[in-house]
């Protein structure tokens, strides 16, 4: 098993020198191997972190977070709220800011809040938006300022299309404090695993190593699966020749085919370069600019089998926002596209009502954490629908 364990890390920590475009040789010791992300973020939260502490993140996020960093250590979420507004000092709605990171940090001191660390996910969730190098950097310098740890989530690293360039920390030269920047990645996403649990972190803290290594017992990836997935990462022409080229190309065509049908519908969707899905506009369909809104509007479209993901699951500020995936036969997305246009003509022939369903009406209340306090997600109405821009 042992033997199993560091060959396989030898292969990941060669794997992504390679396709992260490392800066210098990634070193198997510094790798640590769970089965999932989610084991990832659980573990690294209580080592990072004591309970009450927060970590900084920007919204919307991939919701699933919470509940993994509250797990062992009663870690709370810090939201950096993120506007569709389009500033002068911004070029693109839901815009990221060190500003913005700087003012979510000084209002969590004054509620008694101490930060201890910094989540990006990049390429993001739900925004599919990709962090410019610079931008990172800032990021990066802005933590370091504040002693804060950095987790990068780049689980969709590999899944960028058009002719975006994708930054990974690990490419950068010079990172402003190489002992509290962590590096998560896993299988599920670019290579369409999600049932094999194989989630990665690559820190170059012993200490902290170390720690999660002791709770990494508890989360072990089968010895079976390192053996299989080890040879599946050797295989570089196979993987450079044609599972990459087309499952890049194949990605650009649903999402060309979801993003068009979409504004058929007069649906606009938020520009984005990477992940597996899109953010779309939905304000204009929902009876009032209110989060019970959004989730009637979420339960019509259950009602008629489209599982679509309303903002309020991602800590959205903003209601109407929705999450679509695309990562399904073409069939699937012309169907949903179908489905869609029927259930929003029907539904806008509708009186307004202030029923909800009793679905809709459990996720309106405000959420608690796991101590029963209400968390800091916002729930207040938007009474202005803002301009932003179309893809």
């Amino acid at each position: 098993m042992r033997l199993f364990w560091f060959c396989f890390r030898e292969e990941i920590a060669k794997f992504l020198t390679d396709y992260a475009r490392a800066a210098k040789a990634l070193n198997p010791e510094h790798i640590t191997v769970m089965n999932g992300c989610c084991a990832v973020f659980a573990t690294l939260s209580i080592v990072l972190c004591d309970p009450g502490d927060g970590y900084l993140i920007p919204a919307p996020y991939y919701g699933g977070i919470n509940s993994k960093t509250w797990l062992y250590g009663g870690i709370q979420p810090v939201h950096v709220p993120l506007s569709s507004e389009v500033t002068d000092e911004e070029g693109h709605p839901f815009q990221l800011t060190v500003e913005k990171l700087e003012a979510a940090l000084q209002s969590a001191k004054k509620q008694g809040i101490r930060v201890r660390a910094l989540i990006l996910i990049n390429p993001h969730n739900p925004l599919g938006d990709i962090y410019p190098a610079q931008l990172l950097k800032e990021c990066l310098e802005f933590a370091h300022r504040y002693e804060l740890h950095v987790i990068m989530d780049e689980i969709y690293m590999l899944s960028v299309y058009d002719d975006t360039t994708f930054t990974s920390v690990l490419s950068l030269d010079c990172l402003p404090n190489p002992e509290r920047t962590h590096f998560m990645w896993g299988f599920s996403k670019d290579f369409g695993m999600s049932g094999i649990r194989v989630g990665v972190l690559y820190t170059r803290n012993h200490e902290i190593r170390k720690a999660v290594n002791q709770l990494a017992v508890f989360h072990s990836c089968p010895g079976p699966v390192q053996h299989v997935l080890s040879q599946f990462l050797r295989d570089r022409d196979w993987l450079d020749n044609v599972f990459f080229p087309t499952n890049k190309k194949r990605l650009k065509e649903a999402q060309n085919i979801l993003v068009d049908g979409l504004a058929d519908v007069g649906i606009p969707v938020l520009k984005s370069s990477g992940g597996l899905y899109v953010w779309a506009d939905f304000r204009k369909f929902l009876k009032s600019q209110t989060f019970e809104a959004e989730l009637e509007l979420w339960q019509k479209l259950l009602d008629k089998k489209l599982l679509i993901s309303p903002g309020k699951a991602f800590y959205c500020y903003e209601p109407g926002w929705f999450r679509l995936v695309f990562s399904d036969s073409v069939d699937k997305i012309y169907l949903c596209i179908q489905r869609l246009e029927q259930m929003l003509h029907s539904y806008a022939a509708e009186p307004v009502t202030n029923n909800t369903s009793s679905t809709a009406d459990d996720l309106c209340n405000p959420e608690k954490d796991a101590s029963g306090k209400p968390s800091n997600t916002r729930g207040k109405d938007v009474s202005q629908l803002k301009n932003i821009l179309v893809y």
